[in-house]
């Protein structure tokens, strides 16, 4: 586990927070996830949720985010609707955010006890997708 704490981005938990209440409707969209990247950018989405298996909120962001010309990420949380506050990332969005963000940070936790750990702390001694790709020639 990572020793040194990161401070925890409570302007990005309050972005989610918003497009969670104002945005999230029904059960199509259940959860907001908000993003800083390094210059400071927040981007926001919310999950497209389908019997089938539609996406998590975190991997709509990523798509939202290159779409606005934002290929790296520094910090993420998502949140959910009806005020459940944050939550962490399900296993599969644990693994793309590690392959797309290995140095990504992560806000994780409950109520007053929200912190910030590396998408590594998640998801340790994990296979990344990188590391086993070809060099292309």
């Amino acid at each position: 586990m990572t020793t040194q704490p990161h401070p925890v981005d409570h302007e990005l938990i309050q972005a989610a927070a918003h497009v969670a209440r104002t945005r999230c409707r029904g059960d199509n969209h259940t959860m907001a996830a908000a993003a800083r990247t390094p210059d400071g950018l927040i981007v926001t989405a919310v999950n497209a949720y389908h019997f089938t298996g539609g996406p998590c909120a975190e991997l709509v962001l990523i798509g939202t985010a290159a779409a606005q010309g934002a290929y790296d990420l520094d910090t993420i949380v998502a949140v959910g609707d009806r005020d459940r506050g944050v939550v962490p990332p399900c296993g599969r969005c644990r693994q793309v955010l590690l392959d797309y963000f290995p140095t990504l940070k992560v806000i994780v936790g409950t109520g007053d006890h929200v912190r910030t750990v590396r998408i590594t702390d998640l998801l340790p001694e994990s296979y990344v997708w990188a590391d086993h790709q070809l060099d292309a020639e």
